[in-house]
């Protein structure tokens, strides 16, 4: 009968006494452990079918492993994650809510492929403030390095950002992802300011090319950038201030997952700010209000 009736939110609740009166931790400790099932939570109500905390397979733990990684999120953060479901489902079983332990054969995963180093706020702070502003360049690529921290946007998103695609005023950015997709991104405090100093004092000087004047960032020919020449950037930055990890204008993307959804974030928030589809075979893409998606920018984002 429970396993018809138990919600989320209901068996969500009935752990954290668990944690917190019976296994006596801290309350440091309750709330990580609880943050990690409300993060499976966050995508088990995401996909079409609803899963509820009770009919819970393996399978559907795998997709949502496979999810994390998606976003982004470095192997140590995984298997924290993880550890925490596993957590929670020992739980359910030891009070007989459950039989079977969907997690019996679930492992830390073993990432496919080698995701960027993410750097730390500070390492990103660092970043930030070895660029030389009293130069023009120095000047625009202070806003482009904000900008890809504070949207997470990929690398081509960011060289074909345009002008008339900025909503400054109201704190979103309009950007051209995957298959011409279109979203609606919020822009941080910081990066509105560089990108405003950029326009207002480098750009009104550039002589620009017939057919780029609408491209936000340019080079001093008057065309927009390159990818190669944002990996340039950052590759150099990164040597002037001694950080050994392999870095790219990607890092700056999985930082801005992994901080976020660190931090607390919505996974689904998150998802629709990075403009990624389900990589399972449900769709889960989910059009949040947009002043919900500057609500979690402002409470979570280390820069906002």
């Amino acid at each position: 009968m429970l396993l018809c009736i138990m919600t989320w939110d209901s068996a969500i609740k009935q752990f954290r006494h668990y944690l917190t009166l019976e296994r006596s931790l801290s309350d440091n400790s309750v709330s990580a452990y609880i943050r990690d099932v409300v993060k499976l939570k966050q995508f088990s109500e995401m996909s079409n079918r609803q899963v509820a905390p009770l009919h819970t397979d393996s399978v559907h733990l795998i997709n949502f492993i496979e999810y994390i990684n998606e976003l982004g999120l470095t192997a140590i953060s995984q298997a924290r994650i993880i550890s925490g479901i596993k957590a929670f489902y020992k739980y359910l079983v030891f009070e007989n809510h459950l039989q079977d332990d969907p997690c019996t054969l679930i492992e830390t995963p073993r990432l496919g492929r080698k995701l960027p180093d993410t750097l730390s706020y500070q390492e990103i702070e660092k970043l930030l403030h070895a660029i030389d502003l009293s130069t023009p360049e120095g000047t625009r690529n202070r806003a482009i390095l904000e900008v890809l921290y504070s949207c997470g946007l990929r690398v081509t998103e960011l060289v074909e950002l345009k002008i008339t695609n900025l909503y400054l005023d109201a704190g979103f950015i309009r950007v051209t992802g995957k298959g011409n997709k279109e979203r609606l991104v919020p822009i941080g405090r910081d990066a509105i300011k560089y990108t405003q100093i950029y326009m207002e004092q480098v750009r009104c000087h550039v002589p620009i090319k017939p057919g780029f004047e609408d491209y936000v960032f340019l080079n001093r020919r008057g065309k927009n950038l390159s990818r190669v020449m944002i990996f340039t950037v950052i590759k150099n930055l990164a040597i002037a201030i001694g950080i050994s990890k392999k870095i790219s204008p990607h890092t700056f993307r999985h930082s801005f997952a992994t901080h976020l959804v660190e931090g607390g974030a919505d996974l689904r928030a998150v998802q629709e700010m990075l403009g990624h589809e389900s990589i399972t075979t449900t769709e889960i893409y989910t059009h949040l209000d947009r002043d919900y998606l500057r609500q979690v920018i402002q409470e979570f984002h280390p820069r906002s």
